[in-house]
């Protein structure tokens, strides 16, 4: 799915922020926030993101970790 330029941010992280020791960078595309990192990311640390996001999908891919929107309810 294309994105533009717009539909991608890069986050910088911010004190409180609980993000796996292995994370390089926080970047949003469209509705997902991706979590990239310097190596791969352990199960652990999959544990660590799903807890700061309950309720929402989250996956582990090697060194990313993808925060998945909410699922949309359509009316």
């Amino acid at each position: 799915m294309p994105y533009n330029d717009e539909d991608i941010r890069i986050q910088e992280s911010e004190a409180g922020d609980v993000w796996p020791a292995r994370a390089q960078r926080v970047s949003h595309v469209g509705g997902a926030c991706v979590v990239h990192g310097s190596g791969d990311f352990s199960l652990a640390d999959l544990h660590t993101v799903r807890a700061r996001f309950p309720g929402r999908h989250v996956t582990l891919d090697g060194d990313v970790i993808t925060i998945w929107p909410p699922a949309r309810h359509d009316e």
